[in-house]
């Protein structure tokens, strides 16, 4: 009997400086544990961001240089100024309409689910943020949880709720198993 072969998920993770570095970097590292393939794309022209705390963080890639096809998930980290720049960047809101016209997933947590309330994402959607973001969730229903998947967008509310996120998409890619093992080696209580 041949092999079956395995197919890794990809995940493209869109950094602007002023991003919230333990959204970003818990969720990354929870997705590589987990045998997800992640791309850190910087949206600023520079391979190099820095974070709200002052953390700078090398990126794989430029925006320009990544082929959008590959990906399985789109995933925005919040902060501030970081989700304001990614909400500018006209090719990140493309690919976003995109994405979800084809009925892709999208991961947005913190400020950044703005980014997706902007664009209509999130109409007709439970949807949660950071709190004093939620006049930027056009038509969704609000919800005061820490992570909400709500079809093919998952969002959360902030960093205290990154490790929870991350086993959300974990769930969507590789499925309910690999989480439970995540769960108890990185001793995480849920």
């Amino acid at each position: 009997m041949a092999e079956r072969e395995i197919i890794m998920a990809k995940v493209y993770a869109f950094l602007a400086d002023g991003l919230e570095e333990v959204e970003c970097l818990a969720v990354v590292d929870v997705l590589r544990r987990s045998g997800v393939e992640v791309t850190l794309v910087s949206v600023t022209g520079d391979r190099k961001v820095t974070g709200s705390h002052g953390i700078e963080l090398g990126t794989d890639a430029l925006f320009e240089d990544v082929n959008p096809d590959v990906a399985d998930v789109l995933f925005l980290p919040g902060g501030m100024p970081g989700a304001a720049t990614l909400d500018k960047h006209e090719g990140l809101r493309k690919l976003l309409l995109d994405f979800a016209a084809k009925g892709k997933p999208i991961a947005a947590i913190c400020a950044a689910p703005m980014v997706l309330g902007k664009l209509g994402l999130l109409k007709g959607r439970k949807a949660t943020c950071y709190p004093s973001f939620e006049q930027y969730l056009e038509g969704a229903e609000c919800v005061s949880e820490p992570v909400v998947r709500d079809g093919n967008i998952i969002t959360g509310m902030g960093p205290g709720a990154a490790m929870e996120f991350a086993l959300t998409i974990v769930d969507l890619l590789v499925g309910k198993e690999k989480v439970d093992e995540l769960v108890e080696a990185m001793c995480v209580k849920r």
